[in-house]
């Protein structure tokens, strides 16, 4: 029987600890979030940022734009966030509105305040192994590698997905911690054969049921990223949980697993930003 890696209580700890360690700052963490149009899920995410953000004892600056909102208006609106002494770390949240240039919004963004890591200079930084911020969601993944005491040092890791949000961004904190890593995408053939060999398998690719329990090496640690919706308009991830479950040694659920993760090592990039700021004056 796997074990069952517990995202929700391991990101109450590190949410916990940042709580505490805001008290010995010279004034609260600020958090600015825009929000452009009225996207339901969007909505949601901002909700559980913004919870979040009270639990650790931050400040949060809600900007709630129309959905036809200039893209001159909100770069306008970024450019303030970067000058305002108050505002630590800066949030847009995806996806924006059709008309709007998402690169060019999240490139405005001050490298010192993008506390998701999706600026080209923090992204330079984590390839060369020197970063500013942990891009949140790989972050979160090893941080629960760490606490559940799994070494990522010589073992064959595969990552399913290649986006700049996690997929990249997971092989490179895989590979700085000694991980042997291979990225798989939708032009991959054979997949199968290349995720029975991983002895740390991350799935992101966004397809129910794509991890069968014949793609799972006997003894494997599951990290499964997605959240989708099945026809039964449950959530759920790539990975067969029920099916895989019983092959691996440790795997994530979906809810309850990455998803809180990704929150708690948001909120620690805030804290590392305030830090940083207040060092400066």
């Amino acid at each position: 029987m796997a074990t069952r890696i517990d995202g929700k209580a391991l990101a109450a700890k590190v949410k916990a600890e940042v709580a505490v360690e805001v008290e010995q700052l010279s004034r609260r963490p600020g958090l600015a979030v825009i929000l452009v149009g009225n996207d339901p899920a969007s909505r949601v995410y901002v909700n559980g940022k913004e919870r979040d953000c009270a639990e650790c004892g931050f400040r949060s600056f809600e900007h709630a734009l129309p959905e036809d909102t200039a893209q001159e208006t909100l770069l306008g609106l970024i450019e303030e966030l970067n000058r305002d002494p108050q505002v630590d770390g800066i949030l847009c949240q995806l996806p924006l509105p059709a008309h709007l240039d998402e690169d060019a919004v999240l490139n405005a963004i001050a490298p010192d305040k993008d506390v998701d890591c999706f600026h080209p200079y923090n992204v330079g930084r984590l390839m060369i192994g020197d970063p500013v911020f942990l891009p949140c969601t790989p972050a979160g993944v090893m941080e629960m590698l760490r606490e559940y005491g799994i070494s990522v040092r010589g073992k064959r890791c595969v990552v399913l997905g290649r986006s700049n949000i996690v997929g990249k961004p997971m092989a490179m904190l895989l590979l700085q911690q000694d991980g042997t890593v291979t990225v798989c995408h939708s032009r991959t053939p054979d997949l199968a054969a290349i995720t029975r060999q991983a002895d740390i398998l991350v799935s992101a690719v966004g397809r129910v049921g794509l991890i069968t329990a014949d793609m799972v090496k006997e003894g494997a640690v599951v990290i499964d990223v997605a959240m989708n919706r099945n026809e039964a308009g449950k959530l759920c991830g790539d990975v067969d949980y029920e099916a895989v479950e019983p092959r691996a040694a440790c795997i994530t659920p979906v809810p309850g697993g990455v998803g809180p993760m990704t929150r708690a090592m948001l909120m620690r990039n805030i804290l590392a930003a305030a830090r940083r700021h207040q060092a400066e004056i």
